[in-house]
């Protein structure tokens, strides 16, 4: 058995199967794979010549092949370019739950040179509206529950052409689209033959070319549409085959390959507006042959350990909150789970006492993993499997072969190893910017390194412990929350005089999100008209579950930033803070 170091060398070296080189990359030098796919279109290309030999897409009842998959996008492509206009660079969003109109229309607009926006399922009314006018969105895909929330108010979206819907478009919705200013029509009318016109299969891209966006809400209350490219998705894509072919070689006697060979099976319960389930799910299955199982709805224990027993799932990928549900089940040893066999999750830590009950609720578990990325870095910059997470289950791993790290103090120097800073990313994951926000783009990027505004440290050994964050963030059963965009809410109420949001432990969500606000004199709110308000404009998972109503002013410093580690009861409001 070589050792990973060995292992790496091997692999990353000259002549190597992954070797590491230099290149300029918009002007900033950066490593990337020497030998690699130019874009998104090579991968989907590579499923069709697979046929339909295998099954790719497993949801409810319906099943596709790879060659079917792939025909069904390349027929929604045409009709995107030919009828709707869409051209290199044009946008076309998908505001849905999982299911395989999302998939198909990812991979049509990314292999017709477009842009593929990706909504937050979770979002309301006004969230959404500003996610298709900041995008500038001229296609929609949505599912029917989520176009209800958004279709009476669809004319706000100038650039809006046509919305597709992938339920029946009847009741209630069929009113709604009746009226709509900008024409409904059901999904099925992508796939129609469009005639003659233009090839957008034809059409050349270029490495740097955005591929998708996906909103990540920022620190002054408006979320920030972070662009993938394709090369920073195709290097997502070989990071994950490296880490699985370095895991196999390093640890011959643990092959996650299923016994007796056959295809592998992959449980997709992360959101596909997210890039865990996009990038490292949707694109890594279609690319390795891997079949791909979405469960129908809401995430339900039950319904998942169903599936792994049906489906022969051999891989699962979620948040800690989803593992958590899943290992405390009741119900958990009256499922046969003994096809899984490598467990991972990214999104926020993970206790030590997860793996126990990993091992013990999934039998055959040879690998276990937690990894670390940002939307910003097109999903994962570091992972941590295998042996490595056995020794080392708090650490979020090591840096992959075309990412580089660095832990820096206020002044943007390196911190010695074991000390805390903030963590910055470089590589050919990084994006190039958020959409039209120069500003912001600049705010975060610095000469190709992402400043994450998470604090962590390196060990000797370079494995990557994250502590804390700069950010003003809850992590949420792996949603991020950024506190500000609440706050921004609740002091429009006009009772409220002003507010804190802080993130609370829990054990199975990792945070719960509190509201603290301060009523103007004479004014009162309860706690159930707080939620209310916020749930008004915003997601639901960021309406706060515990509500602290009081007339005591929120404690500053001199600068008159609040203290939110004395909101946590994490220290006291010292004499100098008071002057």
């Amino acid at each position: 058995m070589s050792s990973a170091a060995e292992v790496e060398r091997m692999l990353t070296g000259p002549g190597g199967a992954f070797e590491v080189v230099v290149e300029d990359v918009l002007g900033v030098p950066t490593k990337v794979y020497k030998g690699r796919m130019r874009s998104l279109r090579e991968v989907s290309r590579a499923a069709l010549s697979r046929g339909d030999s295998e099954t790719f897409l497993v949801y409810g009842d319906q099943q596709m092949g790879f060659g079917t998959f792939v025909e069904r996008a390349d027929a929604i492509s045409r009709t995107l370019a030919r009828r709707y206009g869409i051209e290199p660079g044009d946008r076309v969003a998908v505001l849905s739950a999982n299911n395989p109109e999302w998939c198909l229309a990812f991979w049509a607009t990314v292999d017709a040179a477009g842009v593929l926006v990706g909504l937050n399922g979770w979002w309301k009314t006004d969230e959404i509206l500003y996610g298709l006018a900041d995008s500038g969105t001229k296609v929609l895909v949505a599912d029917g529950p989520r176009l209800a929330r958004v279709l009476a108010r669809i004319g706000e979206c100038p650039d809006l052409q046509a919305v597709f819907c992938a339920d029946p478009i009847e009741g209630e919705l069929a009113g709604l689209a009746s009226s709509s200013p900008v024409p409904v029509r059901p999904f099925e009318d992508l796939e129609d033959d469009p005639g003659s016109g233009p090839d957008p299969l034809g059409w050349e891209t270029d490495e740097d070319d955005p591929a998708v966006i996906f909103y990540t809400s920022g620190t002054t209350g408006r979320p920030k549409g972070a662009l993938s490219t394709h090369r920073t998705m195709i290097a997502n894509l070989q990071n994950t085959i490296y880490t699985a072919l370095a895991g196999a070689m390093a640890n011959p006697g643990k092959s996650l390959l299923p016994s007796g060979g056959g295809q592998m099976a992959s449980l997709l319960t992360s959101p596909l507006f997210h890039v865990s389930g996009c990038h490292s799910g949707l694109v890594v299955a279609l690319a390795m042959g891997v079949k791909l199982v979405i469960p129908e709805g809401r995430f339900e224990p039950a319904k998942v350990m169903s599936l792994i027993e049906k489906e022969r799932i051999n891989i699962w990928t979620g948040v800690p909150t989803m593992v958590w549900r899943v290992v405390d089940d009741p119900s958990r040893h009256d499922y046969d789970l003994s096809s899984v066999v490598s467990v991972a999750y990214g999104g926020s830590a993970a206790a030590p006492e997860l793996q126990r009950k990993v091992m013990e609720t999934f039998p055959s578990v040879k690998s276990m993993g937690n990894a670390y990325g940002l939307t910003e870095s097109s999903s994962v910059a570091t992972v941590n499997s295998g042996q490595d997470y056995l020794e080392r289950p708090e650490s979020v791993g090591r840096a992959l072969p075309v990412v580089e790290l660095r832990v820096v103090d206020g002044a943007g120097d390196d911190v010695a190893s074991g000390q805390t800073g903030e963590v910055w990313v470089k590589g050919s994951i990084v994006m190039p910017g958020y959409w039209g926000k120069p500003e912001e783009t600049s705010e975060v990027l610095r000469d190709g390194w992402l400043r994450t505004g998470d604090v962590g440290y390196l060990d000797d050994d370079g494995f990557l412990f994250i502590t804390d964050r700069a950010k003003d963030m809850i992590i949420r059963g792996g949603e991020n929350v950024y506190c500000v965009e609440i706050e921004n809410r609740l002091v429009e109420h006009p009772a409220i005089a002003e507010a804190a949001v802080i993130g609370v432990p829990h054990p199975v969500l990792g945070e719960e999100v509190k509201a603290v606000v301060v009523t103007e004199p004479g004014g009162s709110v309860t706690a159930e008209e707080v939620r209310a308000w916020v749930g008004e404009t915003l997601a639901d998972f960021k309406v706060p579950a515990h509500v602290e109503v009081t007339d005591t002013p929120l404690p500053r410093n001199p600068s008159g930033k609040i203290l939110k580690n004395v909101l946590r009861g994490e220290g006291e409001v010292s004499f100098a803070e008071t002057l």
